[in-house]
């Protein structure tokens, strides 16, 4: 029951986490190469997209100590590497989304922390679409001929 309703929560919030990355990505862009301020508001957009994020980590973190195919690829490794899908959600997904969110909070950190508005676009720009990259290669989309998954899980 519980790991259905995660499995079903995290399938759906990655799509506000996209959508947030791709909007965070979209104010980053145009901040910079139209050399606008840093507001508040782009501010905000830095640290609720960071922080989606991160809910989404909870989520997944979640999932993996209860998923039956984690469970089996950890007590089977010797098997469980040599079979995709298996291997997928033992270690390939939860490895790069870990690294995707460092790269995230590394780059919300480190842009909140410059001291030019350019270098704040510039910072999140390109640590938020490194990010976002990481993380569209390892959705398990519906048509990935490496591991599908449906869009939606209810």
């Amino acid at each position: 029951m519980m790991y259905s309703f995660l499995l079903t929560i995290h399938s759906l919030f990655r799509w506000l986490v996209l959508v947030g990355m791709v909007y965070a990505i979209f104010r980053a862009y145009k901040g910079w190469f139209n050399n606008l301020e840093f507001s508040k508001f782009d501010n905000s957009v830095r640290h609720i997209t960071a922080t989606i994020a991160h809910i989404q980590l909870i989520f997944g973190i979640c999932l993996y100590c209860i998923s039956p195919i984690v469970q089996y690829f950890l007590h089977n490794f010797k098997d469980a590497i040599h079979e995709r899908q298996i291997r997928f959600f033992g270690m390939e997904h939860s490895s790069m989304m870990l690294l995707a969110i460092i790269i995230i909070t590394i780059g919300s950190a480190l842009s909140k922390r410059k001291t030019t508005d350019k270098a704040k676009f510039k910072t999140m720009a390109l640590s938020y679409t490194l990010a976002f990259i990481i993380i569209l290669v390892n959705i398990p989309w519906s048509f990935s001929p490496l591991i599908s998954r449906p869009l939606f899980r209810f």
